[in-house]
C-alpha cells in the first residue's frame, strides 16, 4: 500500500497540473437512474462518526480513485471503490439526466462570492468538529443548505448530507455535477490559469466555463492564483509529469499545492472529492474517503 499519500493534508487543487476532482466511475456495476425518477444511490453510504483515536482505522491495499494516462498508477494501485472495511464503498454513478437534475436544482440561499482573498489572512480556518456535514433541505423551488454537528441530526432536521464538513462556496449541487462530470480537470483548469495570468475576472469567468457556480469559481480562482504564487516554479518542472510518484505519493507540485493552498481552499469551499465520496484521476487513501449516497429528492427535467 503507497503511504506518501497519508502524511499530506485532505485537499489538494494546483495551478499547473491543478485537478483533485470528480468523477463517477464509467465501469461501476450500479445502475444510472433512468430519468422519469428521483435520484437513487447505493445503499452502503454514510458520513461515519468520529473515529476512536485508540483504534487504527482499516486500510484498503489499493487508493481510491480513476487513473488515467496522467496520473502515473495503473488500476492495480487505484481503482474507484473502497473495499477495507465492514463493507464495500462503490460511489454511483450518474447518466446525463441525473447531472442535469442536479444542475437544474435552485439554491435557494446560495453565498455570494468571496469580497476578497481568503489567502491575505494569516491563519487558515479552523477545521469543523469531526462529524460534521452540510446538508440539504428540499423545498419548493429548490434546496437550502446548512451545516449539522452530525449526520444523525441532518437526517432528523430532513435534510439530506452533501459533503462531509461545513457548507462553503461549493456546496451546491450544480458543483457537484461539474466534480462528477469532469474526472479530471488538470488540464482546463491549467489553461483557464494560463490564459489569464493578469486577469483575475477573466480567471473566474473562464472556470465558471468549466461548470462551477461563480461563487465556487472564485473561490478556485483565489486558489489558483495562490498556488502560483507559492508553488509556480515547481509546478512549472514538474508540468508534463504524472501526477502520482512510484511509492503512491503526490508529485512536488501537487504536494506543494496541497500543503500551502488546501486549507483555506477546504474551508472557503466546503466541498471537495473526497469529502463527497468522489473518485477522480488523484488516488487517495479510501481511510480518507467519504462515503455518501447523493440520494436526493429531484426528478430529472
Amino acid at each position: 500500500m503507497p503511504t506518501a499519500l497519508r502524511t499530506l493534508p485532505v485537499l489538494i487543487f494546483p495551478f499547473f497540473a491543478a485537478a483533485c476532482q470528480p468523477d463517477a466511475a464509467a465501469d461501476s456495476p450500479d445502475a444510472a437512474p433512468s430519468p422519469d425518477r428521483a435520484l437513487s444511490a447505493p445503499v452502503d453510504a454514510h458520513i461515519p462518526a468520529p473515529a476512536d483515536a485508540s483504534a487504527p482505522p482499516p486500510t484498503c491495499d489499493h487508493l481510491f480513485g480513476t487513473p488515467n494516462e496522467h496520473t502515473g498508477l495503473d488500476d492495480s494501485a487505484c481503482v474507484p471503490l473502497c473495499a477495507c472495511g465492514p463493507s464495500v464503498y462503490r460511489p454511483r454513478t450518474f447518466d446525463a439526466a441525473a447531472l442535469a437534475a442536479l444542475r437544474s436544482a435552485v439554491w435557494l440561499d446560495a453565498p455570494g462570492a468571496p469580497a476578497s482573498d481568503p489567502y491575505a489572512t494569516p491563519d487558515a480556518p479552523a477545521d469543523p468538529a469531526p462529524g460534521t456535514v452540510c446538508a440539504l433541505r428540499f423545498e419548493a423551488g429548490g434546496y437550502r443548505a446548512a451545516t449539522y454537528p452530525a449526520e444523525d441530526a441532518a437526517r432528523a432536521d430532513g435534510a439530506v448530507p452533501t459533503h462531509a464538513g461545513a457548507c462553503g462556496l461549493c456546496s451546491s449541487l450544480t458543483d457537484l455535477a461539474t466534480y462528477i462530470d469532469q474526472p479530471d480537470l488538470t488540464g482546463p483548469v491549467r489553461a483557464c490559469g494560463l490564459s489569464n495570468l493578469s486577469d483575475f475576472e477573466g480567471l473566474v469567468g473562464c472556470l465558471e466555463g468549466l461548470g462551477f457556480t461563480a461563487p465556487c469559481a472564485t473561490i478556485w480562482a483565489y486558489n489558483t492564483e495562490h498556488t502560483r504564487q507559492r508553488c509556480g516554479a515547481l509546478c512549472l518542472a514538474w508540468l508534463d509529469r504524472p501526477y502520482h510518484l512510484p511509492d503512491g505519493g503526490l508529485n512536488p507540485c501537487l504536494a506543494c499545492d496541497e500543503t500551502e493552498s488546501g486549507p483555506v481552499f477546504k474551508a472557503v469551499a466546503g466541498r471537495t472529492r473526497r469529502n463527497s465520496g468522489l473518485p477522480n484521476a488523484m488516488c487517495r487513501p479510501c481511510e480518507e474517503v467519504i462515503r455518501l449516497a447523493h440520494d436526493y429528492p429531484l426528478d430529472s427535467p
